[in-house]
């Protein structure tokens, strides 16, 4: 078969891009051929997501949106499996082409500002379906910035997206959570689950340990992600459970500064390591005892704490998005309330995960077997099933797509 991938950026900066990394290979070795085509320009300063295949790629920031989809009908894809685009010309050209396959990896098409959750008067997730009633809540729960400019130009921008969800072959989520977003938005979604990269380190069995004091955090340093939230709990968790605690935080963003100084006038025993790459990463992961997942938006799925289970560590966070669909309560880990997330429940979810030396071994084993089930192997099955079967483009055209 032959697969159009089409994507943001071919730098490798975030998950999509590693996702891609990892994709791109293992569909070349089951016989597909694979193309390239991404919206903005190579910029160097990150690797590039082509993992020395060669491909044949195209980029239409530097070709124009006419002649790449003119090229791209000499190579003649199969298939197009979007990670979402910007360019509305770029995506309507491709869907009026060719069957595109949507992996929503965000609320693409769901919400104004793609957060999914309100900032006032606290940040908690948002469950409204878009529409005009959002520019209503906008100002008053602080969904986005002050500018009403800005405010009209991304709802126009979403929901011209979620006009095109019907359009799509098909429209792929992580969790579900999202499922149940897109379907009450209109589409007709599909859980195919992201996998963990299967060439990362882990554990070839769980360990036999008894709870220490060694918390993590792995995410950026924004508010959304809650890390202020798990600074005041770390207090109360470790009064409830009669040790002190230590909370490593790696990571970095516009909130960092502000956080060292939280944890420093609070008198934490709490290391800020910055960004780290993926040895460290997993060094970390090995030898912590609970993995704290304290975001405060509905998190599309969450990877972080599989990752973490492929060492045998339980995770601690609030009930919101996709977290659920790997944190188990009692059996991968613990679940703090999430409507709304508070520095309690988070502090006595941590507690319920350490209290216990059985218990606790009963979540690290939970969380390693939890870990095994996402396999880059079932992601590929999966994902053929839905590629592998489009509707004829002749089809689309009759249809009025």
């Amino acid at each position: 078969m032959r697969i159009l991938i089409a994507t943001l950026s071919p730098d490798l900066i975030g998950g999509v891009e590693k996702y891609l990394q990892m994709l791109i290979p293992a569909l070349a070795r089951r016989g597909h051929s694979v193309g390239l085509l991404y919206q903005y320009p190579f910029t160097g300063s990150a690797q590039f997501i082509d993992p020395g295949l060669d491909l044949p790629a195209w980029c239409s920031g530097e070709m124009g949106v006419d002649s790449v989809l003119e090229s791209i009908k000499t190579w003649a894809p199969d298939i197009v499996y979007s990670q979402g685009l910007d360019d509305e010309a770029l995506e309507s050209g491709l869907l009026n082409a060719y069957p595109v396959a949507l992996y929503a990896h965000t609320y693409w098409g769901t919400c104004v500002t793609g957060k999914k959750c309100h900032s006032l008067p606290r940040i908690e997730p948002c469950g409204r379906r878009l529409g005009p009633g959002c520019l209503l809540m906008y100002y008053p729960r602080r969904c986005g910035g002050l500018n009403p400019r800005t405010m009209w130009q991304l709802f126009q921008i979403e929901s011209q997206r979620k006009t095109r969800l019907s359009r799509y072959h098909a429209v792929l989520v992580a969790s579900r959570h999202m499922y149940r977003e897109y379907e009450r938005h209109g589409a007709a979604p599909r859980v195919v689950a992201l996998p963990i990269d299967d060439s990362l380190p882990g554990i070839s069995a769980p360990p036999l340990k008894d709870p220490g004091d060694r918390i993590l955090y792995v995410g950026r340093l924004i508010d959304v992600k809650g890390v202020d939230l798990l600074l005041r709990a770390i207090p109360a968790a470790a009064a409830a459970l009669g040790r002190s605690l230590h909370l490593t935080v790696a990571g970095d963003g516009p909130d960092r500064a502000a956080l060292e100084n939280m944890a420093r006038t609070a008198g934490l025993r709490v290391e800020f390591t910055g960004w780290i790459d993926n040895a460290r990463r997993s060094e970390l992961m090995r030898h912590t005892d609970l993995l704290a997942v304290p975001s405060l938006w509905p998190e599309p799925f969450g990877m972080v704490g599989l990752e973490a289970g492929r060492f045998g560590v339980p995770a601690a966070g609030f009930a919101v998005g996709g977290i659920p669909d790997w944190l188990i309560a009692g059996e991968t880990g613990e679940l703090a309330p999430g409507d709304p997330p508070t520095v309690e429940g988070l502090a006595q979810a941590m507690t319920r995960a350490l209290a216990d030396p059985g218990h606790y071994r009963k979540l690290c084993a939970g969380a390693w077997r939890m870990a095994r089930e996402f396999s880059l192997e079932r992601h590929l099955v999966e994902l053929e099933q839905v590629l592998g079967a489009p509707a004829s483009t002749e089809q689309l055209l009759s249809s009025g797509a």
